[in-house]
């Protein structure tokens, strides 16, 4: 078996910022013309009027101030809340794989390689832009890699079981080098017109390098000294948009065909959950919680990542122990551990250790111990 590292971390970030207070506004101007357009069945009491929001309730609620997205007129149209992504033929490079070149790139200049290094390609997210061919393979092609490649969905733990996956064929030795990229076109596939949900996402994308220790020439190495997943079913958060839904006669706009949860119970499973799986973890490789230098935990809300470095360490987290991005890119799904490991991981020392987890929808739980070489 051999040792394998992180050589290197990628990350594209999208092109436009919606502020807190630009969200609300657009979200209240479209709840206020639904009320006027149902004013009589609310008066009735045949309807329940559509709630504002507030930039206070937005904070309070998730720690999100702003969010980058691909486009930023279509989410904040009161008439259309959805981007408008344009559609492209079939002989140029999809928007998902575009994106995810540019974050594979960044990566790959990171870790002193170049797409010919690479030999096996795993595009992990929570949506795929289709459903063949592949992204991976798009994405392989575009960066002139060579083996295979293939896209997995485990939602917000896509990343972290894509990294597993990568780890073991690179210690196994079917793999030399390879890639996971997480292109989150979360803005595409999110409820922008639900008062519960509506600034929980952004637009982003992810990738790192994966490869053997013995020849990796990157200054930055980080040995991944373990990983470990687990899933356990929920419906507590789900999206039933699919292939079928065509055929089912279902309206793209149905609540069910988009992002949608319950957020307290999700707060109450996940929680505990996540946090003995961690510390399962840690055990089985003879470490301790304490012993941990940083958590680079999945970014969804605020306070789920305060309870469970709390329930790890037996304190409230500083934000050098488990640093947040979510305030500026907001939830962005499978990606937000990797940015978080991407942005905070080079005032660490050799001989530190630290802990990438991701965990959402399934339920799914991922995580990834590592080691600054």
């Amino acid at each position: 078996m051999h040792r394998t590292v992180i050589s290197g971390t990628g990350l594209w970030i999208a092109p436009e910022v919606i502020s807190n207070a630009e969200l609300v506004a657009s979200y209240n101007e479209y709840a206020e013309r639904c009320n006027a357009r149902d004013a009589q069945a609310i008066a009735a009491g045949d309807k329940q009027p559509t709630p504002l929001s507030s930039e206070e309730f937005i904070v309070k609620a998730s720690g999100i101030r702003q969010r980058y997205v691909i486009d930023k007129a279509g989410v904040l149209d009161p008439e259309r809340m959805r981007p408008r992504l344009a559609p492209r033929p079939d002989d140029q490079i999809s928007l998902m794989a575009e994106i995810a070149v540019a974050a594979a790139q960044d990566a790959l200049r990171a870790a002193g390689r170049t797409g010919a290094d690479v030999d096996l390609v795993i595009c992990a997210a929570s949506n795929m832009q289709r459903a063949y061919p592949a992204m991976a393979v798009e994405i392989q092609q575009a960066l002139g890699a060579g083996g295979y490649g293939f896209d997995m969905n485990v939602a917000c733990s896509s990343a972290t079981f894509a990294m597993e996956q990568a780890v073991n064929a690179v210690r196994t030795g079917q793999s030399r080098c390879a890639l996971v990229v997480n292109p989150e076109i979360t803005s595409a596939h999110h409820a922008w017109m639900d008062r519960d949900c509506h600034f929980i996402f952004g637009d982003v994308c992810t990738a790192l390098l994966i490869e053997r220790a013995d020849t990796a020439v990157s200054p930055d190495c980080w040995e991944v000294l373990g990983s470990k997943a687990m899933t356990q079913f929920s419906n507590n958060i789900r999206n039933n948009a699919g292939f079928m839904s065509r055929s089912e006669d279902r309206d793209p706009e149905d609540r069910d065909q988009l992002f949608r949860q319950e957020g307290r119970k999700v707060f109450k499973d996940v929680c505990p959950l996540a946090a003995e799986h961690i510390t399962t973890h840690l055990g089985e490789l003879s470490l301790a919680p304490d012993g941990v230098r940083r958590f680079w935990l999945h970014q969804a809300n605020l306070s789920m990542n305060q309870f469970i470095v709390r329930k790890l360490i037996g304190h409230d987290p500083t934000a050098d122990l488990a640093p947040i991005i979510l305030d500026e890119f907001a939830n962005t799904a499978s990606a937000g551990s990797i940015i978080a490991f991407h942005r905070h991981k080079q005032d660490l020392q050799a001989g530190d250790v630290g802990v990438i987890c991701s965990f959402g929808a399934g339920y799914s739980i991922g995580s990834v111990v590592v080691r600054k070489v």
